[in-house]
């Protein structure tokens, strides 16, 4: 169970922290703590104050309903919370948290010690948060620079062994002797020109060789 005496520290309503603190102690997660609670004051009388608590995963607000028989609670992540800030008036202080996406979340009447202290826990929240986020991008960012640098390396062996698969064997020529050339000589130059030029394979020019020779 909470205890409810370091959320009185500012004077907050007793009764309002009291009654705050116990519902919140069911609707907290595992790992999720309040860290402050500031609870509305105004002006008149003020039976059913709202209250605002924060915690180390969201923002609470909790408004009293049905003249005090229930309580109404609204909750809003730290990844939905654009930013935080309040503004001090004649009559205590406005707290006023920007979601990402819709309105504005304006609470009147926060007593100005109180609303200065929970937009310094909000805040402390918000900017632990988005630092995590950088942190996480920043990792994700060392590790696709890793695969990327180690996917070459990773082909550096196959390249070589394609190389050699892809290159034909190199072939010996004979000096050539100048004397005249007969029907088999000039077939044979024919054919040795089509494979220097790669227009038939090493196989395709050794079986035409021979045959040709096997015509003699």
């Amino acid at each position: 169970m909470i205890s409810i005496d370091r959320f009185l520290s500012d004077e907050q309503d007793p009764k309002a922290v009291e009654k705050v603190i116990g519902k919140l102690n069911d609707l907290l997660t595992a790992g999720e703590e309040i860290l402050y609670l500031a609870v509305q004051k105004k002006p008149a009388v003020n039976l059913l104050p709202d209250s605002i608590a924060v915690s180390n995963k969201r923002i609470f607000y909790c408004e009293p309903g049905n003249l005090g028989l229930t309580m109404n609670f609204k909750d809003i992540s730290w990844k939905s919370v654009k930013e935080v800030s309040f503004k001090e008036e004649f009559f205590g202080s406005k707290f006023i948290c920007v979601p990402q996406h819709g309105e504005n979340i304006v609470t009147e009447f926060i007593p100005k010690v109180q609303a200065r202290k929970l937009h310094q826990a909000a805040n402390q929240q918000l900017e632990a948060y988005k630092e995590l986020l950088h942190q996480q991008k920043l990792e994700e960012n060392r590790a696709m620079a890793t695969t990327a640098s180690t996917a070459p390396q990773a082909f550096a062996d196959i390249a070589p062994v394609e190389k050699i698969i892809a290159e034909p064997e190199p072939i010996q020529i004979a000096e050539v002797v100048e004397e005249p050339e007969d029907e088999t000589t000039l077939k044979l130059r024919k054919l040795k020109t089509l494979y220097d030029k790669h227009l038939i394979t090493q196989e395709e020019y050794e079986a035409k060789k021979a045959a040709i020779l096997d015509s003699l």
